[in-house]
């Protein structure tokens, strides 16, 4: 690929798709000119019909190209062009999944006509059996009514798959309204909003472009915007993990994405209301009926507990999924209303509660050597799915959905020297969620000690060195960005494995800051890490290390 990753560049989109290498890019956003005569920086949106229609085609072909086999294609344009393009889209070899309609409730007024409040968004695919579509992500899934209206506790916790529906206004008719089907409603980006950039008059809502990147591209996949606009796509996936590239043809809105994506981060909050529903204003009262669990249910979940769980406490349960599934099967053979989520998250609730009787066996302990053998792809998983899911790691865990998600992530990254089962990735993020609080309380209590050490700047290629075998903190790094810190016994054998791995590559390391002890592998090195992370804030850490509320 001759153009680089996480950058915008400035050019026609035809061109630089041509850039491209062919099957290198995950998911494409595109939001192009509609030809309504806008009055954009230097494109001219009044073209006629077939020279308009034949560029479309050339930029669709080259998106086609761009795409991985199980890449995803999403299009927004209006109703003008709307069919025309779709039937582009299918001529250049896509599949349509979804016609999606995005309502707002403010739209363009027309005189002699009804005024225009949404806009189409087309979920294309290049394969229609292998492609990327994160169902179990709660961050798409929305509430059903027995969630919203009744508070059943059968009801799936991560709601459901939005489906179709046709709508009114929702402050008129909230009963009739949802924004939670194939017809979405996201506010428009007004000029009086909080997220308003300025510089573009087309600005898409973050939220919308939330759940279009967490729905069709996996942590760490290149997201592309071929008309970079207001940045809104770039920004969005950013946060959320994702590599990113973006083309603009104006020299003007390069500059002003640069310095939006400048003020980026990952991990940053999506911005705009979550529930656009309950954002708006409402003109009906409403209430919501809330339903706790009985003392039957609480009495049958605690049984099978009791019956599945062998005498391991309830962390141990969650993590090892042959113990899980036992307790799982007992719940439903008791009867129990809900699902495997409801339970768990209710087994934990007791357990605060401390109406769960006390654990009977320790669960087996993880060794310093493991720890550090494979923790890190633990931390790593923890950190990419926390952000896209929006879960704690309790809530990752309760999820079987999300918790296969964990499983998968953490191997990609883990070891590939060894065999590392989920029920050991699992109880490592259990042990750094321990062990970072006594490492935050060490780092405290010696703050000026490590404030005063530097790290130490070392080419990825001089990392072989006899003299880093020893143990210390590291930061893997590409250019100034801080990717991983880390802990080892020995620096160079744990910095080698780790880099050993092919995902690493994606993430282009080519440097290590390292930070030498004299000791071995000790709890001093996690509070040196919980320093570090504090100060380099590297992308794929979790927040455990900085403070308890993300724990």
């Amino acid at each position: 690929m001759s153009l680089k990753k996480n950058q915008i560049h400035q050019g026609d989109c035809v061109k630089q798709l041509a850039k491209l290498n062919a099957g290198s890019v995950d998911l494409v956003f595109a939001d192009p000119p509609f030809n309504i005569g806008y009055d954009y920086d230097v494109y001219d949106d009044l073209q006629s019909t077939e020279k308009y229609l034949e560029w479309c085609g050339e930029w669709i072909r080259g998106v086609h190209r761009a795409l991985k086999p199980d890449g995803t294609f999403w299009l927004a344009i209006g109703d003008t062009y709307a069919a025309e393009l779709k039937i582009e889209a299918q001529k250049a070899g896509f599949h349509c999944r979804s016609w999606v309609i995005w309502y707002y409730t403010f739209g363009v007024n027309c005189v002699n006509g009804f005024s225009r409040s949404h806009t189409h968004i087309f979920h294309f695919v290049k394969d229609k059996k292998n492609f990327t579509f994160n169902r179990s992500n709660p961050q798409i899934r929305v509430k059903s009514a027995r969630q919203m209206v009744y508070g059943d506790n059968r009801a799936n916790p991560a709601g459901r798959l939005p489906d179709n529906t046709w709508i009114l206004r929702p402050q008129d008719a909230p009963e009739a309204f949802s924004p939670n089907h194939d017809t979405w409603y996201f506010a428009r980006v007004a000029g009086t909003f909080k997220e308003r950039e300025g510089f573009h008059g087309c600005q898409m809502p973050e939220q919308l472009l939330a759940r279009i990147i967490r729905s069709s591209s996996n942590p760490q996949d290149l997201v592309l915007d071929p008309f970079g606009g207001s940045g809104t796509t770039m920004c969005v996936a950013k946060k959320l993990g994702r590599k990113w590239m973006g083309f603009e043809l104006s020299d003007e809105y390069v500059k002003y994405i640069g310095n939006r994506l400048e003020k980026t981060n990952f991990g940053d909050p999506i911005d705009g209301p979550e529930d656009a529903i309950e954002s708006a204003p409402s003109t009906a009262k409403g209430k919501r009926r809330k339903k706790g669990f009985d003392e039957k249910t609480i009495n049958a979940v605690v049984e099978s507990y009791q019956q599945a769980g062998e005498g391991f406490p309830v962390d141990y349960l969650l993590c090892d999924k042959d113990l899980n599934k036992r307790f799982i099967d007992n719940c439903l053979g008791r009867g129990v209303g809900g699902n495997a989520t409801v339970w768990n998250r209710l087994l934990l609730r007791l357990r605060k509660s401390k109406k769960l009787p006390a654990s009977t066996k320790r669960a087996p302990k993880i060794s310093a050597v493991d720890q550090n053998r494979y923790g890190y792809a633990s931390e790593i998983a923890w950190r990419l799915i926390g952000v896209d899911f929006g879960v704690s790691l309790d809530e990752m865990f309760c999820s079987p959905d999300s918790a296969a998600y964990f499983d998968r992530i953490a191997s990609e990254y883990g070891p590939q020297n060894m065999e590392v089962s989920s029920t050991d990735y699992r109880r490592a993020a259990i042990a750094i969620r321990k062990q970072a609080r006594s490492a935050r309380r060490v780092a405290a209590e010696r703050n000026g000690d490590f404030t005063k050490k530097r790290l130490t700047k070392v080419a990825i290629d001089k990392i072989g060195n006899s003299k880093y075998e020893c143990p210390g903190v590291f930061v893997i790094a590409s250019d100034k960005v801080g990717l991983f810190a880390g802990e080892a016994a020995n620096l160079r054998e744990h910095v080698e494995t780790l880099l050993d791995n092919p995902r690493w590559e994606a993430l282009e390391p080519n440097s290590v800051l390292i930070q030498t002890g004299e000791d071995s592998f000790s709890s001093e090195y996690c509070a040196m890490k919980s320093v570090v992370v504090a100060k380099k804030r590297p992308l794929l850490n979790s927040n455990v290390w900085i403070d308890s509320e993300s724990a």
